[in-house]
């Protein structure tokens, strides 16, 4: 396991890198960041859009803080040595990703591109597959039926309404 610090470090790198890139500079080249109003009363949209994007990151800092505490990264070269089901994990399996969706989304909203929403309707496909065909047989070897439990009880794309709390181990 690696020491607080280091893995609270190595969270912070891979956050500027791996979210930085997603929701932050692919959306940037797309738009340049600048706002159009393709419609009417377009604010609403946009009022709407600075709310997703506040609402998306939270879940994305939050469970970054929860590898960090269980001594990883979500980087899976330095992930925790046991399966992270605290915070947002304990309503969906994949709190990061949904949240950086949301986040794209937001950004659609904002600056009213198209191609910004074409783009997270791509980034939620390929990241649907990556959790399909690598994460979660990945984590299934790694954890066994911890893993099997905890993939039962907690949806991974639409949250529970109540937290999942794990049985004893």
């Amino acid at each position: 396991m690696m020491r607080a610090t280091t893995a609270a470090l190595g969270s912070a790198a891979f956050f500027l890198v791996a979210p930085g890139t997603f929701a932050g500079l692919i959306p940037w080249l797309i738009t340049g960041w600048q706002c159009h109003q393709p419609l009417p009363h377009w604010v609403i949209a946009q009022i709407v859009g600075v709310l997703l994007i506040c609402v998306g990151l939270v879940p994305v800092v939050s469970a970054f803080a929860e590898f960090a505490k269980a001594g990883g990264t979500p980087l899976p070269v330095a992930a925790p040595r046991r399966l992270v089901v605290s915070g947002f994990n304990r309503y969906v399996r994949n709190p990061m990703y949904i949240g950086l969706l949301v986040a794209v989304v937001g950004q659609a909203l904002l600056f009213g591109s198209l191609g910004v929403l074409i783009y997270a309707a791509v980034m939620w496909a390929a990241t649907a597959s990556f959790v399909h065909w690598y994460e979660e047989p990945t984590l299934q070897r790694q954890f066994g039926t911890e893993y099997q439990a905890y993939r039962q009880a907690v949806p991974a794309w639409f949250p529970r309404l109540r937290p999942w709390t794990p049985g004893p181990t």
